[in-house]
């Protein structure tokens, strides 16, 4: 009997520290940035399209690039992204009059995370924001927050069209 009282003691106190544990991953305060980026990467490759999208999001139909891409996500969930040049390519897939421009007037962003899921499996949750004007050179700024999961692991930003297709991620 005293075997049984030990053992469940000492799960009850894991369970404990568990918690505890947990609290503190989320109990990050808010303004504490969990990712600053200084680079973003436009879609091109096998990344195009459907195909080959990441974490379920699929890539524009067409080759992007990016002058610039930086900015911020904080541990309460507000997301500063700045964008500029973010532009169709000079490729011949594009068409001539598009090349090097920005045909889109509308940008979304999509924070997605690793998570665990209910059954304690490794998953995926991608959240986006609204829309944000875009000019034709491909400059936007995206000032918005979003509602991360309660535990938000290695996280991945995209700039998207207003369907959902990446254009720029995080990344060089």
């Amino acid at each position: 009997m005293k075997k049984v009282t030990l053992i469940a003691t000492c799960l009850l106190l894991l369970g404990v520290a568990s918690l505890q544990n947990a609290a503190a991953q989320s109990a990050t305060p808010p303004g504490v940035a969990i990712v600053e980026f200084k680079t973003m990467i436009g879609v091109s490759g096998p990344f195009l399209g459907a195909s080959n999208p990441i974490r379920g999001v699929p890539g524009g139909g067409l080759p992007w690039v990016i002058s610039d891409g930086r900015g911020s996500l904080k541990a309460g969930g507000k997301l500063d992204i700045n964008v500029k040049g973010l532009v169709l390519a000079d490729d011949p897939a594009v068409p001539p009059a598009l090349r090097l421009t920005n045909p889109i007037p509308m940008f979304r962003a999509i924070v997605s995370c690793m998570i665990i899921d209910g059954n304690g499996n490794a998953s995926f949750a991608n959240v986006s924001t609204d829309g944000f004007p875009a000019d034709s050179a491909g400059n936007s700024s995206i000032d918005a927050t979003v509602e991360l999961p309660s535990a938000c692991f290695a996280p991945i930003i995209f700039v998207t069209s207003p369907g959902g297709a990446w254009f720029a991620v995080t990344g060089k």
